[in-house]
């Protein structure tokens, strides 16, 4: 097992463009050292990466048996100072690195390490006193006793020390959609707005259904009666606030992001309001992340499940006003049956009054959570975490009284059998095309960024981000997959033209700034793609708040 050394080499260091449809060819690989530095994921990732210590004070000495007859006190007495201490460092969501110091005197030494998951102990050969280093990886999340033994057979003596280890990594548990919080009639906060560059918060750990100290939470956040232009940031209380936002806003909208944010000791995520004036705001939970063995993850390449234009999935036109659909995913296109809970981006196209969109599981009863939030005739789309019911199956709902046409992507899913956890990150900004470092400008009109996230990493299946696209100058959409090519093809400029994804991760129109959360797949390369769909140029924002890895 080797300790985690993972490295995104941000797009600013090695990225292309690619120049236009049909055009299988593109620019020279940005040269090295141009703009932001590398970031070190395992450096990211610290906060979750735990030590764990047993000192050699609770070393306990027992004689072996053959001790009792034929062996001299003084010989059973032998190598007095014998000791161990042990230090356990996590090094990924299922991995440890065990340092065991042995404290001996001048002796032929037997040490053996039970892991405590049931697997056959690890057995070392020593002498006197030594440092040995070991590795392991538990299958499941969880807490386990790790018992270190050492044995001085001429001496017959023997040392054991235990101590307990909690795996880094996060399971995922389903939750039906429900509301903690909402500004305009004090659920979850005291009733009225947020002030400009103030905050509010929302108990997660231990609220309701929701036990203590889960690790990070599946919000959607939705911010509305806005009066001026700002964005929401959203972490752990009692942390400090990162410089990454989550949600962006314009005066006068009413937008939702999700967002997967770490939650505090003491059980609350905090919403900063990042705008010059008051707003209102909503979080809905629709699942959590905890320690415990539950559900991992498995990142798709999207796939379309639902687009009620052509009828896919469900009945052809748009879904009326009010009225609600159900859509089998479980079992089909590649997702197996007895999943927990499904990853999608859910557009909603052409409607033709104001209204929201409320996923849920299906043959659930309708929540009062919402998923995103549309205007007359715009194509707006957002992440959505949502339990499936029993058969598989997920319900959508249109709150608003006329129709809209919907679009159902579906980008990875839950399960007992998904092997990767989850690892959160503090935030981290990976690119900015408006950074004067980048020296590019925006992203060029049906172009795309390729971007080198965990290249040599065959264990990261997937990243959760957030893409925000600003300054827009034409009407357009964004699609993130991954790629085919290795860094080393396009550092020598071999590369090839990837194939154009059909899905959508968020769409805008003129002089708009829109975000969205993207859980995107690491695909065999670890090298991740963000596509211009549009003929205009745009500048891109994207922001990293952790992985999935698998053991």
């Amino acid at each position: 097992m080797r300790s985690r050394r993972l490295v995104i080499s941000v797009a600013v260091i090695a990225a292309t463009i690619g120049l236009a449809p049909g055009i299988a060819q593109a620019a020279e690989p940005v040269a090295p050292g141009v703009g932001a530095p590398a970031v070190d994921l395992t450096k990211a990732a610290a906060p979750n990466l735990n030590t764990f210590k047993s000192p050699a004070e609770r070393s306990v000495r027992k004689a072996l048996p053959g001790a009792k007859g034929g062996v001299s006190a003084q010989q059973a007495a032998g190598n007095p100072d014998l000791a161990l201490v042990l230090n356990a460092a996590a090094t990924t969501a299922h991995a440890f690195d065990l340092e065991t110091t042995v404290i001996s005197a001048d002796s032929t030494l037997k040490v053996t390490v039970d892991w405590g998951d049931g697997s056959s102990p690890d057995g070392m050969d020593a002498y006197g006193s030594t440092v040995l280093k070991s590795s392991h990886t538990y299958a499941r999340l969880g807490q386990y006793t790790v018992r270190v033994t050492v044995t001085d057979p001429a001496n017959q003596a023997e040392v054991v020390n235990d101590f307990q280890v909690m795996t880094a990594g996060s399971d995922f548990v389903a939750h039906t959609p429900t509301r903690l919080l909402d500004t305009r009639d004090g659920t979850g906060a005291v009733r009225g707005k947020v002030p400009a560059y103030g905050s509010t918060r929302v108990k997660v750990g231990g609220n309701g259904a929701i036990p203590e100290g889960v690790t990070a939470v599946a919000l959607n956040v939705t911010v509305t009666n806005t009066t001026s232009g700002g964005h929401i940031t959203a972490f752990a209380e009692e942390t400090e606030r990162p410089t990454t936002s989550n949600v962006n806003f314009e005066a006068g909208q009413s937008v939702p992001n999700l967002v997967i944010v770490p939650v505090g000791k003491n059980g609350y995520v905090e919403l900063a309001n990042r705008g010059s004036e008051s707003v209102d705001l909503i979080a809905d939970v629709t699942g959590y992340f905890t320690r415990a063995d539950a559900a991992g993850y498995t990142p798709m390449t999207p796939v379309r499940f639902v687009d009620t234009r052509e009828g896919l999935g469900t009945a052809r036109g748009q879904l009326a006003g009010q009225q609600t659909f159900g859509t089998k995913i479980g079992g089909l296109r590649g997702v197996p049956e007895g999943i927990t809970a499904v990853a999608l981006n859910v557009t909603a196209t052409g409607p033709k009054e104001a209204g929201h969109l409320s996923v849920f599981p299906g043959g659930g009863n309708v929540p009062i959570t919402s998923n995103l939030n549309f205007t007359a005739g715009q194509t707006v789309a957002n992440s959505v975490i949502v339990p499936v019911g029993p058969d598989g199956t997920i319900d959508v709902r249109n709150g608003a009284w006329a129709g809209t046409d919907v679009i159902v992507d579906v980008v990875g899913y839950y399960s007992t059998d998904s092997k990767a956890a989850y690892m959160g990150l503090k935030p981290v900004r990976l690119l900015d095309t408006r950074d004067p470092r980048w020296i590019h400008g925006p992203m060029q009109g049906r172009g795309y960024i390729w971007q080198a996230l965990s290249v040599g990493e065959p264990g990261i299946a997937g990243y959760v981000l957030n893409t925000t696209v600003t300054n827009t100058a034409g009407t357009g959409f964004l699609s993130v997959a991954p790629d085919p090519n290795t860094r080393e093809q396009y550092r020598q400029g071999n590369q090839v033209f990837p194939e154009r994804p059909t899905a959508s991760t968020l769409n805008w129109t003129a002089g708009k700034t829109v975000p969205n959360l993207v859980q995107a797949g690491s695909g065999k390369n670890g090298i991740v793609d963000f596509w211009n769909q549009g003929w205009d140029k745009t500048d891109l924002v994207v922001d990293i708040f952790g992985y999935y890895e698998s053991n």
